[in-house]
Parts: C-alpha cells; sequence; structure tokens
C-alpha cells in the first residue's frame, strides 16, 4: 500500500456514517491460495455464506481455489489484475513465505491490503494413546530417540516445518520432519500411528481430538487461548497450556488476511474494509473463531500494513536461519 492510499484510506474511515462511493457491480471472486477442505478454504467459505446470509453486498460470491506452487498461482493471478476491485484473495503467511522460498516474483507490496481477520495458533499434537504427557515428554524421548521422531505436518518449508526446526534448535533435539499436502492428512497419519507427533493448527485435528484419536501437548502461542466451552471431554481450548509453560521457549502465530490486486481505488478499498468488519461483528464469525480456537484479531488500514511489515521481517529471520531463502 503506498503511503498516499493508505492516507486516503484512512480519511475514509474517519466518516463511519457515509455512504461509500462504489459498490461491486457484478460477482465477487475470492481466491483461495489452498486446496478444498483446508483451513483458508473454510475461513473463505465461511465468510462466503455469512455475506449471504446477511445480505451484505448485493453481488454473489464466488470461491476459487488455486493451490499450485504453494499457492504461488493464486499471488500471480491477483498480481496479474490490477485494479480489478471484484477479486480478492485470502491468504495466510504463505504471502510472505512462498516469494522468499521461491523465484516467485511477486510480495504482498503489489496486493492491496484489506483486513487481517484474526490470527492462527499452533499446536504440538500426539497420538491419543501417546505416552507423552507434556512437551517435556516430548523433548525428552526426542533426545535419546534414533532414528529421530517423525513430526508432520503441512508442505515443506512452510510455518509447519519452522515450528519443527525452532523446537529441534531450541531444545537440542533432532526431528524427522515429514511434510503433507495438508494438515488434515497429516493428522490422520498421526491418528495411524504413523507419526510421533504433528504441529497443526486447531482446525486440523479439531475432528480427531474429539474423537480421541489425537491430543494436544501444548501451544504454540505467547498465551493460552481463550475459549473454555469443552470440545474433548471436559478440556476445552482453555485448557492446553502453552509450549513455553512446559519449557519449550518457541512461539508462532499465523494472519488470515484479505488483499485485493494492486491499483485498486481507496473507495474501493474502503468498502471491503467495511464489508470485512460487519462479517467480524456477527455472531457466526465469532461462533466460527470459537469452533476453530483462532485469535480474534481486526486489523485494517495502517495497522494492518505496520504488522505485515514486522510480519515480513519475522519470517524472513526464521526462513534465514533455516537456510530456506532463495537468492533473487
Amino acid at each position: 500500500m503506498t503511503p498516499r492510499l493508505g492516507i486516503a484510506l484512512t480519511a475514509l474511515l474517519a466518516s463511519a456514517s457515509a455512504a461509500h462511493a462504489w459498490e461491486p457491480t457484478k460477482a465477487i471472486e475470492i481466491v483461495v491460495p489452498f486446496s478444498a477442505g483446508g483451513a483458508s478454504d473454510q475461513m473463505a467459505r465461511t465468510i462466503q455464506g455469512i455475506i449471504q446470509k446477511n445480505g451484505l453486498v448485493s453481488q454473489p460470491i464466488v470461491i476459487v481455489n488455486k493451490p499450485a506452487a504453494a499457492g504461488g498461482e493464486a499471488m500471480l493471478d491477483i498480481k496479474a489484475s490490477p485494479g480489478d476491485a471484484h477479486k480478492l484473495i485470502t491468504t495466510s503467511s504463505g504471502i510472505f513465505m512462498t516469494p522468499m522460498t521461491s523465484k516467485l516474483p511477486v510480495t504482498w507490496k503489489d496486493f492491496t491490503p484489506v483486513a487481517m481477520l484474526a490470527q492462527d495458533a499452533f499446536g504440538l499434537w500426539v497420538n491419543g494413546a501417546s505416552p507423552h504427557k507434556t512437551a517435556g515428554d516430548f523433548v525428552t524421548a526426542a533426545k535419546s530417540a534414533n532414528p529421530p521422531l517423525k513430526v508432520g505436518g503441512t508442505g515443506a518449508k512452510r510455518e509447519d516445518q519452522l515450528l519443527s526446526i525452532a523446537m529441534e534448535k531450541t531444545a537440542g533435539i533432532k526431528l524427522s520432519y515429514i511434510p503433507h499436502q495438508g494438515g488434515g492428512a497429516a493428522s490422520v497419519q498421526l491418528a495411524g500411528k504413523h507419526l510421533e507427533a504433528t504441529t497443526n493448527n486447531p482446525a486440523e485435528e479439531f475432528a480427531n481430538w474429539r474423537s480421541g484419536s489425537t491430543r494436544p501437548l501444548c501451544v504454540f502461542s505467547e498465551k493460552r487461548m481463550t475459549y473454555g466451552d469443552p470440545v474433548a471431554g471436559d478440556q476445552s481450548w482453555a485448557d492446553i497450556p502453552t509450549c513455553r509453560e512446559q519449557g519449550l521457549d518457541v512461539s508462532y502465530q499465523m494472519l488470515r488476511g484479505m488483499f485485493m490486486p494492486g491499483k485498486v481505488t481507496a473507495e474501493q478499498q474502503a468498502f471491503y474494509v467495511n464489508l470485512f468488519k460487519r462479517v467480524s461483528e456477527t455472531a457466526d464469525w465469532k461462533e466460527y473463531l470459537a469452533r476453530n480456537a483462532l485469535v480474534a484479531d481486526f486489523r485494517a488500514g495502517e495497522p494492518f500494513v505496520e504488522f505485515l511489515k514486522a510480519d515480513e521481517k519475522k519470517h524472513e529471520a526464521l526462513l534465514s536461519e533455516a537456510g530456506f531463502l532463495v537468492a533473487k
């Protein structure tokens, strides 16, 4: 976002009761840079349902999945659509990581930031019958394991593998990271005892935790989650300790946000900021956050841009330390 566009957006948002000068005139396409059924796809379709249920826009919402090249296909599609205010992309920290770990000629600065809707926590999960009760138990087992314990996650050179590497460096252990097509596939392998652990986010382990097939040891967040309703037996998300509480000093959360192509107008950007703000205030959205243990965190305008700048630097440092950065 250019400074001029950011200033214009701030001015527009300050006029809370002003009518928007622009509204969509045809179907709105939300591009998801991952396969159908994944956490990003679930979020997009939840938003689609909320918008349609509450009549928040007069035009239909169309979800288009473009998972090729670790989301690179979707990012290039948005880059190639400058000025198209009927197209959006929902994305996560892959918006930094995919270009940084490939020669993909695109960055988030090629897009127009709209809003961050939430942050996603990650956990250290084991099989329901695992002898490990704490992160400390897992680390102790990993120190003597030969061959190394198998840890599964979504893809290579992504958040899950960075967490695996962070655990290795922090605890002085060696792990064998196994990439999968998605967190759901990794969870299935964990439930089948083909893995020792996963670093999945809550949405990816929710069903298997409820069934008793898997269970969390800790969450990689600065503080515990706040959702207190029972999920598995009498356990809630709030009952899961942080990994730091259990002596494993690793923390990470992933943004979930919306972007438009570059070169849209401030009025068009402001329309979608207002739309997603209204989505975030619905009971259905709050229920979705609670069900998937997402951290509520709505940011737009300059606060979102500042978050993106800081998060980009953080991911660049993490990828550099892991040896995953690709020279451009």
